[in-house]
């Protein structure tokens, strides 16, 4: 018997998965983790708690698996791209400006760095070439010259930044290797010019300011770099003992958990991952797609050599937040309290009424759900525009409210917002195109792959038939594929990809809605730019690098 399993760090929890050797889930856990909100932007973490919630998912995972713990062989880590601070002995180095002790994690979402991403920029350098262009407060190196201005006693007693994925295989093993994933992606480590250091451009370290970085090889971000499963290190006595499983079970280099999600499904139905686009979609969405030689599209991050598989350039996409805005635009309408109090009462769950509604409300009209939202439109940078307008100040907005609060105008806003959703999808898809990535699948995983309305929105609006995989945790699945090569049983990432992919279904793009749909995505593209004309006279300059984006 032969079993992996596969570790998931979102925003809101950790998720630990136990898998067989032909990808089938035998047992799943999940813990809440804990998020702080000091201030307006900003998001705060504790290694420590992730730390717990991990454990306690994986002795679940186990326990709910039913298998023999002496079975595992390799295990997978991912996370989102939040910064891990550690001092002295690994322990952890307050990034709280009033000092809370615990709160050693800057979260992926924090936008505290946003004036040191926009100096970045205004400074350029050549691994601006490799996101996009254009450096997101999301990534690690505003963050950095964010806490190094900002809380000098912290940067003086950190001893390493690690990416939490990478933290979790370090907490794990002991090992000071990083992933290329995480380096390449979130730290402006340019590994096609090797993976032995040579990837640190220290000019552009000193030019925005982080000069101290570059002393000791590297050492406080990375002299050691794997490619995502490799084998990074066994896990210690002590850890064995805290999990229940042997010492020295192997664990893999790791991958942020969108790239894991994009891992286990562009496989799918047996097919490669050419002129396909992983949507991994759940607080925010990232958009994934492999290819053998690079391509660089303004606006959107990559082309990054590496980060998932061998061999392979990848560029990533995404909206700053998905089910996060879903989540906003139910909870400031006033009939989200009744529909939550009907939904409870019949055993449902709310999408699963808002569904029913826009039924009922379809087949009083021409019996096309998605017509209904003709005079509604949501544009939905909720928290910032993440590609390809690669804008963080942005904000959402909703047009063609009535004096209507009820039910049914709440399931407008929500079908609005789903395809507000698709047409950020298809925004980035040009962008692509025009650089000359094809896309004619789109792979969906996370939260909102589950939300049947959503997908068939999503192929509608981008013209693109959406591969929907046949596993219930394909993000996990992802990771767990890189156990099997950590412990050997898969050569690489690739061949793991190919050998466990799960089954698939298909939604095909109903041609007689494209009219419409390229409509509401004018619609779509005037309001981004009204957004960006409405900031410019309200704060009284003339913006004269705004891009008009019409079509």
């Amino acid at each position: 018997m032969t079993h992996y399993i596969g570790i998931d760090v979102g925003t809101g929890s950790a998720r630990a998965g136990v898998f067989d050797a032909r990808g089938a889930l035998l047992g799943t856990a999940q813990h809440a983790i804990e998020s702080w909100r000091p201030a307006a932007g900003r998001v705060q973490q504790s290694s420590a708690n992730i730390w717990a919630a991990v454990a306690q998912s994986i002795r679940d995972a186990l326990t709910a698996s039913g298998i023999d713990a002496a079975t595992v062989r390799g295990i997978g880590f991912d996370a989102t791209c939040s910064m891990v601070v550690s001092g002295a002995d690994g322990a952890p180095v307050s990034i709280d400006a009033d000092g809370a002790a615990d709160q050693d994690v800057i979260v992926w979402m924090d936008h505290r760095a946003m004036g040191d991403a926009a100096e970045i920029n205004a400074i350029g350098g050549a691994p601006l070439k490799h996101v996009g262009g254009t450096i997101s407060p999301e990534m690690q190196m505003p963050k950095l010259r964010w806490l190094k201005r900002e809380l000098p006693q912290a940067w003086q007693a950190a001893e390493a930044f690690w990416d939490l994925p990478d933290w979790l295989v370090h907490r794990a093993t002991g090992a000071q290797a990083r992933s290329l994933c995480s380096t390449v992606c979130k730290w402006t480590y340019m590994a096609h010019l090797g993976d032995q250091g040579e990837g640190w451009d220290d000019d552009f370290l000193r030019a925005i300011g982080l000069d101290d970085l570059t002393g000791a090889g590297h050492a406080r971000i990375g002299t050691e770099f794997l490619t995502p499963g490799a084998r990074a290190g066994g896990l210690t006595a002590e850890v064995a003992a805290e999990l229940g499983l042997p010492e020295g079970t192997p664990v893999a280099a790791s991958l942020i958990d969108a790239h894991a999600g994009a891992l286990g499904t562009l496989g799918s139905g047996g097919a490669g991952a050419a002129g396909r686009l992983a949507v991994i979609a759940g607080t925010s969405t990232c958009h994934i797609a492999l290819t053998d030689e690079p391509a660089f599209v303004p606006g959107v991050w990559g082309p990054y050599f590496g980060a998932v598989t061998p061999g392979t350039w990848c560029n990533e996409g995404g909206q700053s937040a998905a089910g996060a805005l879903i989540d906003a635009m139910l909870a400031r309408h006033g009939a989200t309290p009744a529909l939550t109090t009907q939904a409870e009462a019949e055993g449902i769950s709310r999408f699963a009424l808002l569904d029913r509604l826009l039924g009922d409300m379809a087949a009083r009209s021409d019996g096309e759900t998605a017509t209904l939202t003709a005079a509604r439109h949501v544009q939905p940078d909720i928290h910032g525009n993440r590609s390809p307008l690669a804008e963080p100040w942005r904000h959402a907005g909703i047009d063609g409210i009535t004096l209507d609060t009820g039910v049914e105008d709440l399931a407008l806003d929500y079908l609005a917002t789903l395809q507000a959703l698709a047409y950020g999808t298809r925004h980035i898809l040009e962008a692509m195109r025009d650089t000359g990535v094809v896309i004619r699948e789109i792979v969906p995983s996370g939260g909102l792959a589950r939300n049947r309305l959503f997908l068939r929105e999503v192929a509608d609006a981008t013209g693109c038939a959406v591969v929907v995989p046949q596993v219930d945790e394909p993000v996990l699945l992802g990771v767990a594929m890189l156990g099997a090569v950590a412990a050997g049983d898969q050569p690489d990432a690739a061949a793991a990809m190919a050998a466990l992919a799960p089954a698939c279904d298909r939604i095909e793009p109903r041609t007689a809605l494209a009219d419409w749909h390229g409509r509401k995505y004018r619609v779509f593209r005037r309001m981004q730019d009204d957004h960006a004309a409405y900031a410019a006279i309200m704060t009284d300059t003339a913006k004269t690098d705004t891009k008009e984006t019409s079509r």
